[in-house]
Formats: C-alpha cells, structure tokens, sequence
C-alpha cells in the first residue's frame, strides 16, 4: 500500500467514526426533544398547573444543544482542549436534562395521577443529589483527582457552614415543615402577631404567606418552626370550619329567651352561603350590663365558617338575617344608654304619623286585585291591624306543609315559589313580584301550605292574619264570591301553564275551582249556603 492509499484509509476511518458521533448525537437530541414534547402534552392534558415546570427541561436542553454546536465549531477550528473541556460540560447539561425530564415524569405527573403527595422539599433534595451524583461522575470520566476536591470541599463546606447559619437553619426548617406533614400549602394559619393567612408555598428558605389585606408575607422557616402557630379550621377527621361571631344588643325590655328564638328561626330556616349546617348557627345570649352601665344584653351568633376567605361577607349575611329577623318581630337593636332623645309633645304630629301608615297600608291593599270587592270603609278596618314585616335575600317566608297562618302583601321585591316533591326535591317553579300576595289559600280555606316561598332579595310585606278577615266576611258573605273568584283564577292559569290547556279546558276547571274554593271559604270562615 503507498502512502496516497493509507492517508485515503485514514480519512475513511475518521470520515466514518465523525459519521457515527454524529448519528449517536442526533439520536440523542431526537429522544431528548421527542421525551420533553411527549412529556409536555401529558402535563398540558391531566396536571395543566405543572406547566411551568417544562421550563426545567428547556433550559438545560438549550444550553446543551449550544454546547455541542460550540463543541463542533472548535473542533472545526483546531482548538482541542477547548473540544476537551465542551464535551464534558455538554455531558453534564445532557445528564441534567435527563434528570429533570425523570423527576417532572415521576413527581410532576405520575405521583399527583395515583393520587400520592410527596413534598415538593423533598423532590427539590432528591433533585439536588441527582445532580451531584451526574457531576461526580463527569469529573471521574475527565479523569478528575476526587480525592483532592473531596478534602478541598470539607474545608470549604466548613467556612460556608458557620458563615450561612441562618441560611441553613431556615433550609433545615423547611426540610422539617416538609417532612413532619404539619402544614400544608393551602392552610390557612394565624401567627403569635395575631395575623391570619393562607399558606401558598414552602420553599428551602421560607413560607410564602397571603394575608385577608391581600398582602403576602414572607415567613423565614426556622422563624415558623419558632412560633405557636394556629392551623385555623382543621379538625381531625372533620372538614374546614372555622367558628365565627357575630355580636349585636338588644334592650332588656325583651325577653332573651324570645331574642334567641326569633334570630336561630331566621338563621337555621334557609342556608347561609359559606356557613355549616353542622353545627348550625344560632344565638346565645353573651352577656348582661357591665359595670352598670348600658341598659341592655349582648348577644351572639355563632356560626361556622366553611370558606375561610369569605370571613366579612358571610358575616355580613349573617347581620341581614338578625336585623330583618329582629325587625319582624318588632325588636328594635339597642340604643347606647348615653342617647338623649327631645321631642315636642304634639299630638297632632302623632296623628299625622299614625295617618300616614294607615294610608301605607290602604294603599298597598288597594294595589292587590284580592281586595278588589273590598269597599273603602272594609279596607280601612283592616289596616290598623296590619303587620309590616320585612325579610332579607335567602330567608324562609312560608314553608310547605306548615299551617296558614297569615296572608302576605308583598310591597317591594321578589320572592321565589319552590315546590319540594315527595322524594324530597325541591325546584322552583314560579316567581313573584311586588306588588302581590300569596299565601291566600291557607289563610281563606285552611289548608296547608302548598308551597315555601323564599326572598329573592330584599323584600317588604304587610302580613295579614285570618281573623281579619272573619268579621268582615261574616257581615259581608259576598265578599267571599268575589275573592273565591280570583283565587280560582289564579290556580287555573297555574295548572295552564304546566299542563297546556286548551281555553275549553280551562273554563270548565275555571268554573269548578271557584266552586270549590268557595265551599272550603264557607266552611272554614262558618258562612252559610
């Protein structure tokens, strides 16, 4: 063989090994590329909120990629112990990528779908001596003395050590916080400072705390593990709750025992957004006069908070439904003992005002079609016995299946008619604005509640009571065609409506229900044929 012959044997040799580096290098970025978009989409469809972890992978990914092109660009040129030292820093970024890639698959993806929680602190450990381990194996394939930088990095770690006390310290708590499974991120927390929060994050040096304020404290986590700290709603084997007062005063001139039982009416009869059922909210009386001072009781509701980042509103639904309570019941809240109140006595102001709540209630008998064959004078006799009761969003006014007894004007706002099969269910099916009544049938006929009627919103009534209605009607039997009348009417365009009847259909009922009405009124108010 010339020379011409074994320098073209060379080439082919080194031709061929280049040939194969480089199919092994494009190999490698084909899987790592394939792993990290195969990864990608099975994060992006079942733990979407681990997407930013993605970014774990793509920068050393990067970073590797630019290190093999540089890696080629210096062979290309001649500089071998630069290609020397490329090679081994683009190994140990491709053992990180390969890293990541495993510990996002394994913690990020497979843990949270099998249901396991693993802290994030020791992933972040476990993560940091997968490092370690790819490096020291790089430096022993470079041919690195691991001795010498063994009992080179002690000394260091020494110094590092006492000048990073606090650092390490905190890193340490965070370890323990981890470990112990003593508080969780989502907990909500109140420290020594009286200051309540959420927990969103536990990392190596410090909690990451949001405040009601919408602010975000920054906890250092040996200063955490330092303090008593309050894990607010967390009962063993039971679910959040957090107890919660309300305080309000009412005059010792009434009862507490009528207090009490008029406001745990309002809040046990319909539910309250974000307040338990179990246990459910009710009042005690808190206290009597102090130091002799103030001329009335405190009083309390407590109740359970499920939500604890809705505290202030709920306890403002809570407040509507002890005023309009108290308010219905005719319990004022208490004035401060040191009020003075001067008014001229003028009886001709009394009369006016007492003439203008009368003319109040004409009116709003006047604006319902129910009293329509009512004369003038009949109107008039009612209305001083007229109760105005108001009612807040959400409460209870009638319930089916009580006793009827009261018929309700409403004068202002909306209320929802719910009909509760006998399974149980309850749906709404009709809803009522002002101005309106309901509640007729029992009052007039005696039966039973047919359906609950629930506020929409703020709503005022004037409730009217059946013995109202007695004298009147007794004098007047007439009356009773012309209300048994529009009753009728009423409940046919009801069944029209979920049935879909023909005008045929609907006189022919139109004429039996008003037949049927009037016999329940006569026997139940005692008229005669």
């Amino acid at each position: 063989m010339n020379s011409q012959q074994a320098i073209f044997a060379i080439q082919q040799t080194v031709m061929g090994r280049s040939a194969i580096f480089l199919g092994e290098v494009t190999l490698r970025i084909l899987l790592l590329s394939a792993g990290m978009v195969v990864l990608a989409f099975l994060i992006g469809r079942f733990v979407p909120q681990k997407r930013r972890r993605i970014k774990r992978v793509l920068v050393p990914f990067a970073i590797w990629l630019l290190m093999l092109a540089l890696g080629w660009g210096l062979k290309a040129v001649g500089w071998d112990a630069g290609v020397a030292v490329v090679t081994y820093a683009a190994l140990l970024l491709g053992y990180v990528t390969i890293i990541n890639l495993l510990f996002i698959a394994i913690f990020d993806l497979i843990f949270p779908l099998v249901r396991l929680e693993i802290p994030e602190i020791v992933a972040e450990l476990g993560l940091g001596f997968a490092y370690i381990v790819a490096a020291i194996a790089v430096l022993r394939i470079s041919g690195v003395n691991l001795s010498g930088i063994i009992a080179t990095s002690a000394v260091v770690t020494g110094v590092i050590g006492l000048s990073l006390q606090a650092t390490l310290g905190n890193i340490l708590g965070g370890v323990a916080l981890q470990m112990d499974d003593s508080i969780h991120v989502g907990d909500w927390v109140q420290l020594e400072n009286g200051k309540q929060g959420r927990v969103t994050e536990i990392r190596w040096r410090h909690a990451v705390v949001e405040t009601r304020d919408w602010d975000t404290m920054i906890i250092p986590n040996a200063s955490l593990l330092a303090q008593n700290i309050i894990i607010l709603g967390k009962r063993q084997g039971q679910t959040v709750k957090h107890r919660m007062w309300v305080y309000f005063n009412v005059d010792f001139r009434f009862s507490p025992a009528e207090v009490i039982e008029v406001v745990d009416k309002a809040l046990q009869e319909a539910p309250i957004e974000n307040a338990a059922t179990d246990p459910a909210p009710h009042c005690i009386c808190f206290d009597f006069a102090k130091d002799n001072r103030d001329s009335f009781a405190y009083y309390a509701v407590r109740y359970w908070l499920t939500n604890l980042a809705k505290d202030d509103p709920t306890s403002s639904l809570i407040r509507l439904r002890v005023h309009a309570a108290l308010r219905r019941a005719g319990i004022p809240l208490a004035v401060p003992a040191a009020a003075l109140f001067i008014s001229q006595d003028d009886p001709d102001h009394d009369r006016r005002k007492i003439s203008r709540g009368l003319d109040m209630r004409v009116a709003a008998l006047d604006n319902v079609t129910l009293f329509d064959h009512m004369t003038p004078e009949e109107k008039a006799r009612i209305a001083p016995r007229i109760r105005h009761v108001p009612f807040t969003k959400g409460e209870v006014i009638t319930k089916q299946g009580a006793t009827a007894h009261w018929l309700y004007v409403l004068t202002k706002g909306e209320v929802e008619v719910r009909l509760r099969s006998e399974s149980g269910e309850e749906r709404a099916i009709n809803t009522i604005k002002a101005p309106a009544f309901f509640g007729e049938m029992g009052v007039m006929t005696g039966a039973k509640r047919s359906t609950t009627i629930v506020a929409l919103t703020e709503v005022d009534c004037f409730r009217i009571e059946k013995d109202d209605f007695h004298q009147i009607i007794t004098e007047r039997p007439e009356i009773a065609d012309g209300i048994s009348s529009i009753l009728a009417q009423r409940q046919v365009e009801l069944a029209a409506e979920r049935e879909n009847l023909d005008s045929t259909e609907r006189n022919r009922r139109l004429d039996a229900e008003q037949s049927r009405i009037l016999a329940g009124i006569k026997a139940f108010f005692g008229l005669e044929d």
